[in-house]
């Protein structure tokens, strides 16, 4: 492997997509500076020219993420804070009267910490299902774990660690067979991988703006399967622009769960993610992604003292790769790189500790992750790979 021209390695080089992505396509910049500078209006609070503008950049957005899930109503995408807010809403939401719960080790803590808060209060039961090696989990096993009183099960698409994509449609068959609520937290795959929320059974799906989907931070949004909606309360009160004359929380869709005032500059930052996306089509992103995980993978593996976590297949995962290099804490190895050759990417636990427990990697402080995003270049992968090579090859344990 060639060593690293440090003349030209200076130039940011972001492996970071899986915490937020960037950079946005230029539509994106776009759309907020021209919310915020031409319309700077409120939704649902008044009928002048700008307010009217706002409600149809809000709308336009909604239909736009009904339409990339597969969604017949679009009323029942709800705006969210974040992923983690629009996972919140789901799971205080489902298990309001309690139950039995089956999860996964895979997961967040966005998923991880409400589930251990409703089970410290005493108000549920979790059954958390393993994964095999590479961070996949059995859906018979998810089958087995279930039980009489089971109310949910929560899944992650993606593991954010492994990148390893989970058999979600056999889960949501499996659940939707047995009555259960099938929550599937799309952080990792939203805007990747193509999600059908009718195909795959699922009642809740949850999703950040601002990773796949190239929306602001800020952003997020929860899909609530229309037969259930009655079923999942709202954890928020407050103005809507709605029934104002009323003192309680209007039970229409999206109103129940959007009080208070949206970002509609974030959203519609969203919206132009969005429709980027789409103008590509999710085949090509998708192929795109192969291509650059690939490329990580086969070069990444190639050095000595590197290993990779997750099945070597790219095909088999999203853009997330996940390593360790002998003789490194992740957090030096991430400090370095960035500092040497301004090479991102993230080190750590990844807010997945469950997975990490199970990879043997707590002990080590976790891994050093990459995840390109779409506006990655091959040559960006070339620069973190050499950069990788030279750091390793100074290991002393090497």
């Amino acid at each position: 492997m060639p060593p690293l021209d440090h003349s030209t390695a200076l130039k940011r080089v972001y492996l970071d997509n899986a915490a937020t992505s960037w950079p946005k396509p230029a539509p994106v910049y776009r759309a907020v500076e021209q919310y915020l500078r031409d319309v700077g209006a409120a939704v649902g609070r008044s009928v002048y020219d700008e307010a009217v503008t706002a409600q149809g950049l809000v709308e336009n957005t909604r239909r736009a993420i009904a339409e990339w899930i597969g969604a017949k109503q679009s009323e029942n995408v709800v705006f969210t804070l974040n992923g983690t807010d629009a996972l919140n809403t789901a799971i205080h939401g489902a298990l309001v009267d309690g139950g039995h719960v089956v999860t996964t080790l895979a997961e967040h803590n966005s998923v991880l910490r409400p589930l251990a808060a409703l089970q410290e209060a005493g108000r549920i039961q979790i059954s958390r299902v393993s994964c095999d090696a590479t961070g996949v989990v059995d859906p018979a096993e998810i089958r087995r774990a279930m039980r009489p009183t089971t109310r949910l099960v929560a899944m992650t698409h993606a593991s954010n660690v492994t990148g390893m994509i989970q058999p979600a449609a056999e889960v949501g068959a499996i659940a939707r067979d047995r009555g259960v609520l099938f929550l599937l937290d799309a952080a990792q795959t939203a805007g990747e991988i193509a999600i059908d929320v009718e195909q795959m059974h699922i009642d809740l799906l949850a999703a950040p703006g601002h990773k796949g989907l190239l929306g602001p931070l800020g952003t997020g949004f929860l899909y609530v399967r229309p037969e259930i909606a009655d079923q999942i309360p709202a954890l928020r009160q407050g103005g809507t622009g709605t029934h104002s004359d009323r003192d309680r929380q209007p039970d229409a869709m999206p109103d129940k769960f959007e009080a208070g005032n949206l970002n509609v500059p974030g959203i519609a930052g969203l919206g132009a993610g969005i429709a980027w996306l789409a103008e590509r089509g999710i085949e090509q992103l998708r192929s795109v992604a192969i291509e650059r995980t690939r490329k990580l993978i086969d070069g990444l593996s190639e050095i000595k003292g590197v290993r990779l976590f997750g099945a070597r297949s790219a095909e088999a995962r999203v853009a997330v790769v996940s390593i360790s290099v002998s003789g490194y804490d992740p957090q030096e190895l991430a400090a370095t790189l960035d500092a040497s050759f301004r090479v991102q990417a993230r080190a750590g636990l990844h807010c997945a500790p469950l997975m990490h427990r199970a990879l043997g990697t707590t002990a080590s402080g976790g891994t050093l992750r990459f995840s390109p995003g779409p506006l990655t270049t091959e040559e960006e992968i070339d620069v973190a790979v050499r950069a990788v090579a030279e750091v390793a090859a100074q290991s002393p344990v090497v």
